[in-house]
């Protein structure tokens, strides 16, 4: 973007709002009918979407064996793409939990379609493990300790898989609720609007017979602060666990005490990634350029460039230690990720995560609508190389060299991941239909009381 289109954008959005222009302008993608460009962007994530279901589907039927799943790499590419996109979910918790405790207020325009990312991509991680199992209708329930007639026999809570289990589905529960509580005032803006008698009837009984009362908001502000409260150490434990799956095991490369705090830099760096891209389309698609502001987009390239450096120091870091450590198992793999057969995804990985957030510390970049959504996309390729590299290069090179073996994606991994893209935008183009992209009552309440004052 130029500079003068970029002055002039700054200025459209100084513009005086009221309340109704706010109402207005924010339910006018859930009001009026789909434009031709929702329509396209629809068709086309929905049919990757069934084209990788259709995948699934055989794949299981069939066998997971059509995977790159092969001795001694046992976790394959369903593990690498569920690690990524539960890192996809963090920035939503993050830019909604944490900066609202610290009275962030840039995060009121960008928060809702975050959290709506943060539960859409834990629902694609879920699809996963399940697809892992091989035969998930036997092995599913194994997972979860409940009364059952084998006696004695339960779940091994030593297992960090099984934490894995209570981590996501209490990280998935959580966001759910606060991002449905935070959705109730808005639910009732739009059902007040609604002219068509079924419309009306599904909002109000979506929006719990919100009617904005003293009352109601004194509730409503607890509600969401315990919510955050609760949803900002998950942001911290999750991607913790997570990396639990590769830390507390004795393979080269996996069995070092950095992984928690690199999995959780690796996690935000790469949801906010994917925020900006969502928001540079839903900006452009839906005309919100007066909300979704540059600033927003400022501040969260600045993020980006920041956890970007921090990753980019925890990969010196695994180098350091691995040369410090005097074990010939880690210094060799380590080695072997930099010039061994995979050194064109460990270079991929580093590109993509430590050299493209780069260009972030100068402003222009920074505003810069071409350049961010091209930057972001690479940030998230180059985080799912990471994934690939942890898990891959570890496992095809263990401790006997009888057992060193080149793993290879297949195409049923490659569609089942593209696939996997398909859910992600499927679900969140209807979100952007259905419900506010916006959260109308929190940009109602940094309104300036002179704007305010001009209409309800």
């Amino acid at each position: 973007m130029s500079t003068q289109n970029a002055l002039q954008e700054e200025h459209l959005v100084q513009e005086e709002k009221t309340y109704r222009d706010v109402s207005n302008e924010v339910c006018k993608p859930l009001e009026s009918f789909p434009t031709k460009l929702w329509w396209i962007a629809f068709t086309i994530s929905a049919s990757v979407m069934a084209m990788g279901f259709s995948l699934i589907g055989y794949m299981i039927y069939t066998g997971v064996g059509l995977s790159g799943i092969r001795s001694p790499v046992g976790w394959g590419m369903m593990i690498v793409t569920f690690v990524f996109w539960i890192g996809i979910g963090h920035a939503g918790t993050l830019i909604s939990a944490i900066l609202f405790l610290f009275r962030q207020k840039w995060r009121t325009a960008i928060n809702r379609s975050a959290e709506a990312m943060t539960i859409i991509a834990v629902m694609c991680a879920g699809i996963f493990p399940l697809i892992h199992t091989g035969r998930p209708w036997y092995s599913f329930y194994w997972l979860f300790p409940y009364p059952n007639q084998m006696g004695p026999l339960w779940v091994n809570f030593r297992s960090p898989l099984l934490w894995d289990v209570f981590a996501v589905s209490t990280y998935l529960t959580i966001s759910v609720f606060f991002w449905y509580t935070g959705l109730v005032p808005d639910l009732a803006t739009v059902r007040d609007r609604a002219k068509n008698f079924w419309r009306k009837k599904i909002y109000g009984i979506l929006a719990l017979g919100w009617r904005g009362s003293s009352r109601g908001w004194h509730h409503y502000e607890v509600a969401y602060w315990v919510l955050a409260g609760l949803s900002a150490p998950l942001v911290l434990s999750v991607h913790t666990i997570v990396s639990f799956d590769f830390a507390v095991s004795i393979v080269p490369g996996w069995h070092t005490t950095i992984f928690p705090p690199y999995f959780v830099a690796g996690a935000i760096f790469s949801g906010f990634a994917m925020v900006v891209t969502l928001l540079v389309i839903a900006r452009e698609v839906f005309g919100l350029k007066q909300y979704i502001t540059m600033s927003h987009l400022d501040s969260m390239n600045k993020i980006i460039l920041a956890t970007g450096m921090m990753v980019g120091l925890a990969y010196a870091t695994e180098f350091f230690i691995a040369w410090y450590s005097g074990v010939p198992y880690e210094r060799a793999i380590f080695l072997k990720r930099a010039l061994g057969p995979f050194a064109w995804a460990y270079w991929t990985m580093v590109a993509c995560n430590v050299l493209t957030p780069q260009f972030f510390w100068f402003k222009a970049c920074r505003r810069s609508i071409p350049l961010m959504f091209v930057l972001s996309i690479f940030v998230n390729i180059g985080m799912w190389f990471e994934r690939f590299v942890i898990v891959v290069t570890s496992l095809s090179t263990d401790y006997l060299p009888s057992s060193w073996k080149y793993f290879s994606l297949t195409a049923w991994d490659v569609g089942v991941l593209i696939g996997s893209f398909g859910m992600f935008f499927t679900l969140f183009l209807l979100f952007c239909r259905l419900l506010p992209t916006i959260s109308i009552a929190e940009v109602k309440s940094v309104i300036p009381p002179k704007e305010a004052s001009h209409g309800h």
